[in-house]
């Protein structure tokens, strides 16, 4: 049975000495493989995973292989396991780890960054820009788990202390994989200037960033909070989650409909979460002079941006990634304080064994799925979709 030397464990949570998980050899071909349990070093825990939401990101990793290996120059790792936003259980605790308990439920983030370039000393850890360097690096503290170290479609993995956010009981496993989603909204409106009490704010794309961008934005006091889209249904899940008014872009010009629910002028702030190729030419349009555009998503393509109508009308543009800036840790704590319900983008469950019918779901948005979640252990009753 597990144990390590310096590894704290519990009998509490017998821990197996292998585990199920998922291997991405080539890119699309997934295997559900038997691995070692890993091994937490010092600053680190091992997570027993409970459940792991699927995202948008582990689609495009699935199909091209992990970023960091294409983009970052690390070798492609062909016994390499995807997945990033899971949450679980404390099961072992590495050596002189005393910040957590074995037991304790948590939810992750993804990135701890080496803690040593500029940018991490920033608290900037999702923007470690040592590629080649400390970036990808585990002796150097660095970790980005389900993009260059093993993530979350397995049934254990090691987390960076840094990474960890603790979650209530009350708070169901499901919920709690949607943490992380809470904070990547929660870190865009953050770099826009965070007191957004009063201000105005729309957000385009109605997809998990961006119903949950609704739903921070509105916890923030922000008013009105607009949201545009092209799925009516999404579009009622915004109002549910806090919007005062929704436009169907398919239905009308958003910039003329923003400006007129907004009395006639622009608003304060656009947080634009849908990757369409004109969106940023319509959140500057969409801004009032001085406004500030926070951008989530990407196109897939280079696209066309009007510069010249930004620079005239002294428009800021931000660019984010994931959850930086502990911003989960104040999503969570709205959660806990039921000032939204989360649990409104979350739409199926499979089993950690039907992780293919997830992925598909996931992808081909399946009854219109939104927030696909896979339970590998857990308190909570499985409710999954019949597998194929």
């Amino acid at each position: 049975m597990y144990n390590p030397e310096n590894v704290k464990t519990s009998p509490d949570f017998p821990i197996p000495d292998t585990m199920r998980a998922w291997v991405l050899g080539d890119p699309d071909q997934l295997t559900l493989a038997t691995k070692p349990v890993p091994v937490p070093k010092k600053a680190e825990v091992l997570v027993r995973i409970d459940a792991v939401a699927i995202c948008a990101t582990d689609l495009e990793i699935i199909h091209h292989g992990p970023p960091a290996m294409i983009q970052g120059g690390l070798p492609y790792n062909k016994n390499f396991t995807p997945g990033h936003e899971y949450m679980g259980t404390v099961a072992a605790l590495g050596p002189g780890v005393d910040e957590y308990k074995i037991g304790e439920r948590v939810t992750v983030e993804i990135h701890a960054g080496c803690g040593q370039c500029k940018r991490c000393r920033e608290g900037m850890y999702t923007s470690c820009h040592n590629y080649g360097l400390n970036y990808g690096d585990v002796d150097k503290g660095h970790r980005a788990n389900g993009f260059t170290t093993d993530g979350g479609f397995a049934e254990y993995a090691v987390n960076s202390i840094n990474t960890l956010v603790r979650v209530s009981d009350e708070m169901s496993d499901e919920e709690a994989t949607l943490v992380v989603t809470a904070g990547t909204a929660m870190y865009g409106l953050t770099e826009l200037g965070g007191l957004v009490a009063g201000e105005s704010v729309v957000v385009t794309g109605p997809g998990p960033i961006g119903l949950l961008g609704v739903a921070v934005a509105k916890a923030l006091g922000a008013n009105p909070v607009i949201l545009t889209g092209t799925r009516d249904n999404r579009l009622q899940i915004g109002l549910e989650l806090g919007a005062d008014y929704v436009i169907n872009a398919k239905n009308e010009d958003p910039v003329a409909a923003v400006r007129k629910l907004n009395g006639g002028k622009g608003v304060d702030y656009v947080v634009e979460c849908s990757g369409a190729p004109d969106a940023v030419n319509e959140a500057a349009r969409m801004v009032n002079r001085g406004g500030r555009i926070c951008l989530a998503a990407f196109p897939g393509k280079p696209v066309e941006v009007d510069i010249a109508y930004l620079v005239r009308n002294n428009i800021y543009v931000f660019g984010i990634r994931g959850e930086g800036k502990s911003a989960t840790h104040r999503a969570e704590a709205f959660m806990a304080q039921k000032r939204f319900d989360a649990t409104k983008v979350h739409t199926h469950t499979f089993a950690l064994e039907d992780l293919p019918t997830a992925l598909r779901y996931a992808r081909e948005r399946i009854e219109d799925a939104i927030k696909v979640v896979v339970k590998t252990h857990g308190h909570a009753a499985i409710t999954s979709v019949a597998a194929e």
